[in-house]
């Protein structure tokens, strides 16, 4: 075999591995990709689940407060009454409603938290917007969880107003 025939063997050897590292590096290149895609569509529907979340959780929150609200009304209805006992009831309700408020503003929280998280992961406009909003429901739920706290220390103020009114009461 002449010395130029054999340099050219080489050549095409060497051709033909560096083909197949090529193919191989291509299999991994759409690989990667084909999960790339597939994450990226996840992180996008977790995306909007967590932003429903947050919606959700504030509209909770606003719900909450409300019901804190129609409970201390009737705290303060039934303490001009003889209801004593329905009114102190109604004051406790307030409380555990201010209670249910706060922690549908800490759920929203923890929402938005997850939608920045998936916004910086994803660093899209769609992602970002959704991490926009969710922190816009999370503010709505901490001011309904605020309103339903200065509540509560009204009807836990009301309560105790009560307590000691039927206690003092003469039997």
């Amino acid at each position: 075999m002449s010395v130029e025939s054999e340099s050219e063997r080489r050549i095409y050897e060497k051709l033909q591995s560096m083909e197949e590292r090529i193919d191989d590096l291509k299999s991994g290149y759409l690989l990667i990709n084909q999960r790339y895609s597939e994450t990226l569509s996840v992180l996008k529907r977790l995306t909007s689940s967590t932003l429903e979340a947050a919606t959700r959780a504030a509209v909770s929150a606003e719900k909450s407060a409300d019901a804190c609200q129609n409970a201390m009304d009737a705290a303060i209805a039934a303490a001009d009454a003889p209801l004593v006992a329905a009114s102190i009831a109604a004051a406790e309700s307030a409380g555990l409603s201010a209670i249910a408020a706060s922690e549908a503003a800490a759920a929203a929280s923890a929402a938005a938290a997850a939608a920045a998280e998936a916004a910086a992961i994803q660093a899209e406009d769609t992602a970002l917007q959704a991490s926009a909003e969710a922190s816009k429901a999370t503010m709505r739920a901490s001011r309904a969880a605020a309103r339903a706290a200065t509540m509560a220390n009204q009807a836990a103020v009301a309560t105790n107003s009560l307590r000691l009114a039927a206690v003092r009461k003469p039997s």
